[in-house]
């Protein structure tokens, strides 16, 4: 039977999915720009974003007039051989960082992955094979396999899946002098998200950006940026390290690198890269043309004045209307992040209702995120119209008034 005539309803996951996800009650079906449409035909306004996926909103025509005509040329080859978007790709990749050398993944957690053996291994073939101690951040995120999950140091995540990969220490965000404490001549890494996404939306402070950059330099260690969610323009910077002043030596990017085609990077120079030699590592599909097409379509796109510059105003589009309810509301504490990943902080009284405010919101034809329990997440599209932002905030303050009054 051909999958377009079998019928299927939300109902329909419970019964087929595997039960790690907790999806909305309703299933999209068509989207274009920052707007969506279910089954039923009742429109949504996309603050999600597709979890900061969807930078250049639904169906792009840049995108999508890619997608069809790489997909008339060619779609996959493996890395027993190279292809031409993948070599533009990297090339534009390296024009616009600090970079020198790329390796190409499907997903956030395996640049993540990558990214962690590279330090390791550099740091084996370099200095010492026992300099392999990793500092990650509590609340941090970069992905879900064994490895990544055991740096993000989240025990909801990590445990009853067996030993963890030894030698990862965990010290509280923005504390330089808990790194302090931790690091030594062992340490091969600092792994840090320059703002915490699912932690919180919680951006680091520049003091701490330059302390941790200072102590890998004087211990010999590897600063690597996990820029997953932070990448991409969503900053209001090409990437996030960008505000701080300094630079990486290793950086992972993904989510909006392919606007919602499943792609990642990772990015490092010649010298951490010259320790590595085929067969060390590798992946299938990381690199394939059609994935790496679309994603220097979309770099194209991202990577330029008139959108990076739109950031900031679309930003301050929504912290107005924020602070606007809040003044009306009394609902939250603080409004952090930056560029268009957005958190705004509910007060102690209202901490445990973001999955209510989820929920209401969806009801009034709006699609938002959590970050915790306690913060309610933003990361629409980084051409999101003002006249969309709008509707999309009348909804949403429809939803907090549903909830305060229940």
């Amino acid at each position: 039977m051909a999958a377009e005539n079998i019928a299927v309803t939300r109902e329909t996951f419970d019964n087929v999915i595997l039960p790690v996800y907790a999806p909305a009650q309703f299933v999209p079906v068509k989207g274009k720009g920052s707007r969506v449409w279910d089954q039923q035909g009742k429109e949504y306004i996309d603050f999600s974003g597709g979890i900061a996926v969807t930078a250049l909103g639904h169906c792009h025509p840049a995108l999508v007039e890619t997608l069809k005509r790489q997909g008339e040329t060619l779609w996959h080859t493996s890395n027993v051989f190279t292809n031409e978007p993948a070599l533009r790709l990297a090339t534009k990749l390296i024009a616009a960082t600090f970079a020198d050398r790329v390796f190409f993944g499907n997903s956030g957690a395996e640049a993540n992955e990558a990214a962690f053996k590279l330090a390791r291994y550099y740091a084996c073939k370099k200095h010492s094979p026992f300099k392999s101690k990793i500092i990650a951040f509590h609340n941090a995120f970069h992905g879900r396999t064994l490895f990544t999950v055991s740096v993000g140091g989240q025990p909801k995540y990590s445990d009853g899946f067996g030993p963890k990969p030894a030698d990862i220490v965990h010290v509280p965000f923005n504390d330089l002098a808990a790194v302090k404490a931790v690091i030594d001549d062992h340490t091969c890494a600092i792994v840090v998200e320059p703002i915490q996404g699912e932690g919180g939306v919680m951006p680091a402070t520049p003091e701490f950006m330059q302390g941790l950059r200072a102590l890998c330099d004087e211990h010999n260690a590897l600063l690597v940026l996990d820029e997953v969610q932070s990448g991409m323009g969503r900053s209001g910077k090409l990437f996030s390290y960008e505000h701080y002043g300094i630079q990486p030596d290793i950086l992972t990017t993904a989510k909006a690198l392919g606007g919602g085609f499943p792609v990642s990077a990772m990015l490092t120079t010649h010298e951490i890269a010259s320790v590595m030699a085929p067969g060390v590592h590798g992946t299938t599909y990381g690199g394939n043309p059609l994935a790496c097409a679309i994603a220097e379509t979309a770099l194209d796109i991202i990577n330029t004045p008139a959108v990076l510059a739109g950031v900031e105003a679309r930003r301050q589009q929504f912290t107005d209307a924020l602070r606007a309810l809040d003044s009306e509301l009394d609902i939250f504490s603080e409004i952090r992040g930056k560029g268009l990943l957005m958190g705004a902080v509910l007060k102690p009284e209202h901490a445990s209702k973001a999955r209510d405010i989820l929920n209401a919101a969806a009801a009034e034809g709006v699609m938002i995120l959590t970050a915790g329990s306690d913060v309610i997440r933003f990361v629409p599209s980084l051409v999101i119209t003002p006249e969309e932002i709008d509707a999309g905030m009348t909804r949403f303050a429809a939803a907090l008034r549903r909830v305060i009054a229940a």
